[in-house]
């Protein structure tokens, strides 16, 4: 399987890499022998390139990346960020991207992870009153120091990645992209492509919506409760997206996941969706999409719908772009 380069590095990734994120929390309750199995599969079937983040079940994430990955460090890239604040009890306390507080998040992800360095660290969301150049600055001591091998932002709009660019190279943007999620193809691809900077897929598969297998939320847990697409006649308007790309899933003798994420794989090699999954299934079901290949008339299909989504895809914009 041809790998794809994330970009201004020298980091080569499997085209498909696993988002841990649901491992901890967010989409129920948490297994971790389950998500563990999940996670050695994954090597044994090629990926080799983890996501996680310090806000992910305030830690615990990336201490189960570390339970599964020692040893595997040499073998694998794994990317984390920081940025989130989570309060003693999980609340979440702001966004804090102050050069001091980057030092402390990335010593406190090192020891979670049980590694001496991080393959690719994210800046997670952008400090509105922190100058994105001392936060990048502050990162790029960490590279200088060998505690970071390469620097990645997430969320971010195309005026901010070259103002980050110019302080230090950034090698990927991590985005919320999907059939149903296109915002970043006027916020910052062009930027991206510019600078030779890889976009990281997350959410590839719409939070599952993409992947048909379910008709409403019944978890309380679940995080999906409170995003606006998923409720009430957003969520029943919404579903009906699923039509056509299951429609063209049918046509191939393939699942609605496989194509969705077969679109996201179509949009160019400097794109690598992260799609999450706790489950060994779900894994391979999600790899199989490496096997399928759309006809421009198919993505010209797909790309129609997102006219039709209705609803914020956060209910806090202000974790979006900036």
């Amino acid at each position: 399987m041809k790998k794809r380069k994330i970009g201004n590095s020298d980091l080569q990734v499997f085209p498909i890499g696993l988002g841990t994120m649901g491992m901890s929390e967010f989409y129920g309750e948490a297994n971790e022998e389950q998500s563990i199995s999940t996670i050695h599969k994954a090597i044994e079937l090629g990926v080799d390139f983890f996501d996680t983040a310090d806000m992910y079940g305030s830690g615990h994430n990336e201490e189960l990346l570390g339970k599964a990955l020692k040893g595997k460090f040499g073998e694998i890239t794994l990317a984390t960020k920081f940025a989130v604040v989570r309060g003693p009890n999980g609340e979440f306390a702001g966004i804090n991207c102050k050069p001091e507080y980057v030092k402390q998040a990335c010593e406190a992800s090192l020891k979670r992870l049980g590694t001496d360095t991080i393959d690719l660290y994210y800046c997670h969301r952008v400090d509105p009153e922190t100058p994105i150049e001392e936060t990048v600055g502050a990162m790029a001591e960490l590279v200088k120091e060998g505690k970071v091998r390469y620097l990645g932002l997430s969320e971010v709009k195309g005026e901010t990645l070259k103002r980050a660019h110019a302080v230090h190279p950034i090698s990927a943007v991590q985005s919320e992209y999907s059939i149903w999620t296109r915002d970043i193809e006027e916020a910052n691809m062009k930027e991206c492509r510019e600078l030779g900077v890889s976009t990281v897929a997350y959410s590839p598969l719409g939070r599952g919506i993409l992947t048909g297998k379910f008709n409403n939320i019944s978890d309380p847990n679940d995080y999906r409760n409170h995003l606006p697409r998923m409720q009430a006649e957003n969520f029943e308007s919404n579903k009906k997206i699923i039509e056509k790309v299951e429609e063209i899933a049918a046509s191939k003798n393939a699942k609605a996941s496989q194509i969705a994420l077969a679109w996201v794989l179509a949009k160019g090699e400097d794109v690598i969706p992260i799609p999450g999954t706790k489950r060994e299934k779900y894994l391979i079901e999600n790899l199989y999409a490496l096997k399928i290949e759309l006809t421009n008339e198919e993505i010209s299909e797909l790309d129609k719908l997102y006219a039709f989504v209705k609803g914020n895809r956060y209910d806090n914009m202000a974790l979006t772009l900036q």
